[in-house]
């Protein structure tokens, strides 16, 4: 009778249940079959697992061998069933007292039987726990990164033999206990570290206040990109549900290396993707054979910085729409729908023409009017009208520079940033994420308070500036995050003023 070994797979961020079933008998000897929807790499599991055994000093049962992997109409990629696989076929020939109902296995095999780390074990760990299972036999390599999850008991396996030993009871593998990590996080630039850039700053911290996402102007080396990572030294804190989150979209896309993880190896900072121009749609969105994550939804609760922003391909730039307007994207392909989310804070800079100086005093422009025009028609308008702020940034001269000004520290501006996301959460717990960039075109005219003289000011600015009706409905909100990081119950004109200095000149 053959035994359900519960596995997993992996499709995008989400994991779902596998059950992973051996039959023997017909056919050649020792011939093994799988079937299930498998890919390549899960064909080539019976050479690794036919190994393992031999160096395991297991036998192979002397029958041809059939493996199940059910459901049958989702494909199987990856070598994470090795395990399972090794397990339902010494089932056939040992008698294996154990109840394999209660836990779910998964692990890549070696030829010599050890057990080697796989991808995406927090969306594994996280539907063991939806699905009421009591413990999880995973690569020793992949213990830490799943203690996150809590309420499920881990069994750190070194190899199949040891894996086989426990099930019988002959010698049992001791749960997992996490161990406490010190674990340095990169420096980031500070505020106070930046000279001048006065308006570009506060731009900046009213974006990272109410969610807004913004696009920096100016020459080479004015400073746009120093600016833009400095950001990182005034971002808030995350919740353990954000942590949770960022780190399943992670752990799914094989990054958890690459990131500050904390004693939970869970992300201890907001994300900073800052992708080459030259990256494509796929790396931009997601996607592929496979359904990873890509880089909006790696900055995912962060920050995606594109430097050089006229330089992506035009599709790269055009497929931030959806993900911009709705914090999320859903990538179809023939093998089905994929949802990823991507709720991110869009940090963006550009020239202002390809050589960088038209319109610099003291410097000549080498561009021709029509390739000016060429470089800025990569961004169409409806991607420019999702950029609440839009600032230019000018370059400082010598003496401006060498001014000895005390520039205001990091801390107090991101002091400033969390009490005005109180004031959001407060205000907006209904909604998710809490911040003033989510509101809609109703909840905008119930939140945003506005007293009698900044209804007129508004009223007269849409008349003679005859801006969109996205435009009317960003500028309120931008007014709104100025206003919380302010403390005011109302938006006032200044307020409001403010806001509209951020729209660009010519709507």
């Amino acid at each position: 009778m053959a035994i359900k070994i519960l596995s997993a797979a992996i499709t995008g961020i989400d994991a779902n249940i596998i059950e992973v079933e051996a039959t023997s008998g017909g056919g050649d000897f020792g011939q093994i079959t799988i079937v299930g929807l498998p890919d390549t790499a899960v064909s080539e599991a019976k050479e690794r697992v036919r190994s393992a055994l031999f160096h395991g000093g297991l036998e192979f049962p002397k029958r041809k061998i059939t493996v199940n992997l059910a459901p049958a109409d989702l494909k199987k990629s990856g070598p994470i069933y090795d395990l399972p696989i090794a397990i339902s076929i010494l089932s056939l020939k040992y008698k294996i007292n154990f109840d394999f109902n209660t836990c779910l296995i998964v692990g890549e095999l070696s030829l010599t039987g050890d057990v080697r780390k796989i991808k995406g074990i927090i969306p594994i760990a996280i539907k063991a726990k939806e699905y009421n299972l009591k413990y999880l036999f995973i690569p020793t390599t992949n213990a830490q990164e799943a203690s996150l999850i809590k309420d499920i008991t881990i069994f750190p396996i070194e190899n199949l033999r040891q894996l086989i030993n426990h099930l019988n009871g002959k010698k049992l593998i001791l749960p997992f206990i996490p161990q406490k990590l010190l674990l340095k996080h990169s420096p980031n630039i500070d505020y106070a570290d930046v000279r001048g850039q006065a308006k570009a700053k506060r731009a900046l911290e009213i974006a990272i206040a109410g969610g807004h996402n913004i696009l920096l102007s100016g020459p080479p080396g004015s400073g746009k990109t120093m600016l833009a990572k400095a950001t990182r030294s005034i971002l808030p804190p995350l919740s353990d549900m954000e942590k949770l989150e960022i780190s399943k979209i992670y752990s799914a896309a094989s990054n958890m290396q690459n990131h500050n993880l904390d004693l939970l190896f869970a992300i201890q900072q907001r994300p900073f993707r800052a992708p080459h121009h030259s990256a494509s749609a796929a790396a931009l969105i997601g996607g592929g054979k496979t359904f990873r994550p890509g880089e909006i939804s790696l900055a995912h609760l962060g920050i995606l910085f594109l430097d050089e922003f006229p330089e992506f391909s035009r599709y790269a730039l055009e497929s931030l729409r959806q993900p911009l307007e709705e914090g999320n994207i859903t990538i179809s392909r023939a093998m089905g729908n994929l949802y990823l989310p991507a709720r991110f804070i869009l940090i963006a800079a550009m020239n202002p023409c390809p050589c960088g100086f038209k319109g610099i005093q003291g410097k000549t422009c080498t561009c021709s009017l029509e390739k000016i025009n060429n470089y800025r028609r990569k961004i169409s308008g409806p991607i420019l009208d999702r950029i609440d702020l839009h600032v230019e940034v000018t370059s400082l001269n010598i003496q401006e520079l060498e001014i000895n000004i005390e520039q205001e520290k990091s801390s107090l501006i991101a002091a400033r940033i969390l009490q005005a996301r109180k004031i959001q959460t407060n205000r907006l717990h209904r909604l998710s994420p809490a911040l003033n960039s989510s509101l809609s075109s109703g909840q905008i005219k119930q939140m945003c308070y506005l007293d009698s003289e900044g209804e007129q000011f508004i009223t007269e600015a849409a008349n003679n500036l005859d801006f969109s009706n996205r435009s009317y409905f960003k500028i309120l909100k931008v007014a709104r995050t100025i206003a919380d990081l302010e403390g005011k119950i109302r938006v006032q004109k200044k307020h409001l003023a403010e806001a509209l200095q951020y729209r660009p000149k010519l709507e």
